[in-house]
């Protein structure tokens, strides 16, 4: 187990990437602290992972709400004394529309979820990891970060931003023992999708499906393991070998 008895703590965890990336952890034995609006998918979540090795701590949490988050790592630090891993997966995305039909209002919540968040929970995080000279932070960021796509150019940008963050913030802190990367999923199974290992057929990689929800779990936690001690500010893209748009 390559995880065994590390703290992480996912967010967006109750569905698709998030919740494939708890399972995943806990399976390799981590405890997982698993933020998410979604109190219904959160439970689920606790009652797959209940059988696994790592424990669960369930929280319903905004983060795109600084003070909701501060509490929200409050608890989990006093549940499990610690936080080793931080993925930062909660996101909005399901918006296709023309810059200049995208009201400003939906811009400024993108923001605040896809781009605050992250910086709340990292902010929340960094200091112990600092502390103790060990740390990991994944930001799961997109393609369309990489190459901006059509009718999502708000979300297009706050991916990007991501990627922008992971890159300066890993020279601020890789030397202190805290490991910063980000990784790009292209095309990934529908997130309502119990099976983990469920991918379908797409037009958009040159292996013509999408990606597994499980596929991107398993990258996130081996930049979480100790197998990936020599990567630092990267963005891996995991998008089947995608054709750019």
């Amino acid at each position: 187990m390559k995880l065994k008895n590390k703290v992480a703590l996912v967010t967006g965890a109750a569905v698709g990437i998030g919740r494939a990336t708890a399972i995943k952890m806990a399976q390799e034995g981590a405890h997982v602290v698993a933020l998410d609006l979604n109190g219904e998918g959160l439970e689920k979540l606790r009652r797959e992972i209940e059988a696994l090795p790592g424990r669960v701590l369930p929280l319903v949490c905004d983060v795109s709400d600084e003070a909701a988050v501060n509490t929200a790592f409050a608890k989990a630090k006093e549940t499990f004394g610690k936080i080793d891993i931080l993925v930062n997966n909660a996101a909005l995305w399901r918006s296709k529309t023309a810059f200049m039909d995208t009201p400003v209002e939906e811009w400024k919540r993108y923001l605040d979820v896809n781009v605050m968040s992250v910086v709340y929970c990292t902010r929340a995080a960094l200091p112990d990891m600092l502390e103790e000279g060990y740390g990991r932070i994944i930001n799961v960021a997109s393609v369309a970060g990489v190459y901006g796509n059509a009718k999502m150019v708000h979300y297009s940008a706050t991916k990007g931003a991501l990627i922008s963050m992971t890159r300066a913030l890993a020279k601020e802190v890789s030397g202190k023992g805290v490991l910063v990367n980000c990784v790009s999923p292209g095309s990934v199974s529908p997130s309502e999708e119990d099976d983990l290992n469920y991918s379908q057929p797409s037009e958009l990689s040159f292996m013509g499906r999408t990606g597994s929800t499980m596929e991107n779990a398993n990258l996130i936690c081996f930049l979480a393991s100790d197998d990936a001690t020599y990567i630092s500010g990267q963005n891996i893209q995991i998008d089947g070998c995608r054709k750019k748009q």
